[in-house]
């Protein structure tokens, strides 16, 4: 984490926006390269993340990196984030007050970063990017622009390894996702932008 998203973290680390922040051992901001073309969107933290302050170090975080490695891609040439930067209680899933205070901290590491493609890991982190509320399995490994990224939706690797008939799917969304992202398409540039140039 080197410097934008280095000073950025300085500035959230002591977050208290809501309740979680009193129930965490580590915030848990975000790792990875900070001119990743792709960045991984979780949900929230679970208990081996809050604890050692990384995300996807757990169980799932083992598979995300075996997944990755299926398709030649390495952890520090991405970035890995979640929508919550708190471990909800219990793991239980995000509230939609928690996802509203925390959104914008995930909007500026994207800001920071400027990837070309947010995969975004199951159903929180797909409606929260897309912003609307679509299942996962009507969108999933279908690319679509939001902003100046493509948003690549893919199933969490948690409930991968909770549900093993996901696992499969999963493998083949990552042979898509790295098509899509070998095929060199760039996102158009917002309107917005177009009459700057």
């Amino acid at each position: 984490m080197v410097g934008e998203l280095k000073k950025f973290f300085e500035e959230v680390k002591d977050c208290k926006k809501c309740q979680l922040a009193y129930s965490r051992t580590n915030l848990v901001f975000g790792s990875g390269s900070e001119s990743a073309e792709i960045v991984f969107v979780g949900e929230a933290p679970g208990y081996y993340e809050d604890q050692q302050g990384e995300p996807f170090v757990g169980a799932a975080g083992k598979l995300l990196s075996e997944l990755l490695s299926s398709v030649g891609l390495k952890r520090e040439d991405i970035y890995i984030a979640n929508v919550l930067k708190c471990r909800p209680p219990q793991n239980r899933n995000p509230l939609p007050e928690e996802i509203e205070l925390c959104k914008p901290y995930l909007f500026r590491q994207l800001e920071i970063i400027k990837p070309k493609i947010v995969s975004t890991l199951g159903n929180f982190a797909t409606q929260t990017i897309l912003g609307k509320r679509v299942p996962i399995t009507s969108v999933r490994a279908k690319p679509s622009q939001v902003g100046n990224f493509f948003v690549f939706p893919m199933y969490h690797p948690a409930a991968a390894l909770h549900r093993g008939d996901m696992i499969e799917p999963l493998r083949e969304d990552f042979i898509k996702l790295k098509e899509f992202l070998d095929s060199g398409v760039e996102p158009e540039p917002e309107p917005e932008q177009l009459e700057l140039l």
